[in-house]
């Protein structure tokens, strides 16, 4: 057996497991805070975070459809809503489950973003260890209100996404993502962060979340540090 077959041998085995060679990993930052209790005009929920409970098994569900991606990939959740919490750590997708969120309390947006990059920093450092390959990883956050932090970490927090994404090394180079439904404060979106912020039509969850899916699909077929074209947002009923 050659060296190159054994290689492909031992990838596919490593894929069959859930385990790969690579790891693509993504934090979702879900704003929980209590505006996100109100009611939601014309729909069959009655509130916003029951609109992101309903869509919250979107992400895992269309990951799943490719083997390939699913693979590769590891979700974690940070949530904001009067404290910042680590829900879920870095699982795979087939893993990936999440508690019913509830509407509470303030809107710590600063102190979760920074909870996000410590937590792919975490994930980096285990990943240099096991000497293993990581596509630059993301952080998407969604939110329907404006940050109560105050300034200075909201300052400290918009440092960090410019750090993040001006990483000369591809695979620690942070891919930040700021999606803001009704109520979000898109022009501190913008501020913070170096992409510009899309804006939810609606209140459909699940067609963010499959365009994060499809997104992290491209990605997962490219290699470490390429440019990659993602999905036009439009579609997904998301605008610049």
């Amino acid at each position: 057996m050659t060296a190159e077959l054994r290689k492909l041998k031992e990838l596919a085995s490593r894929r069959h497991t859930g385990s790969s060679d690579r790891e693509l990993g993504c934090v979702q930052l879900l704003d929980i805070s209590g505006s996100m209790g109100e009611p939601v005009p014309e729909s069959e929920h009655p509130s916003k975070i029951e609109e992101l409970n309903g869509a919250a098994s979107t992400l895992p569900q269309e990951i799943l459809k490719d083997q390939y991606a699913a693979g590769l990939l590891r979700i974690a959740t940070i949530t904001f809503g009067g404290e910042v919490k680590v829900v879920q750590g870095f699982v795979p997708v087939d893993k990936f489950q999440l508690p019913t969120l509830e509407a509470k309390g303030h809107t710590p947006m600063a102190e979760g973003i920074l909870r996000a990059y410590a937590l792919h920093e975490e994930g980096l450092a285990r990943a240099e260890k096991r000497d293993q390959d990581t596509y630059g990883p993301w952080i998407f956050m969604v939110t329907d209100g404006q940050p109560t932090d105050s300034a200075e970490l909201l300052e400290k927090a918009r440092r960090r996404i410019r750090q993040g994404e001006e990483d000369p090394n591809s695979a620690r180079r942070i891919a930040f993502f700021a999606v803001g439904v009704e109520g979000a404060d898109m022009e501190q979106l913008a501020h913070l962060s170096v992409r510009p912020p899309l804006k939810l039509k609606g209140y459909d969850y699940r067609k963010m979340f499959a365009w994060l899916a499809e997104s992290l699909k491209q990605v997962s077929r490219s290699q470490p540090g390429d440019r990659v074209k993602l999905p036009n947002t439009k579609r997904y009923d998301m605008e610049l």
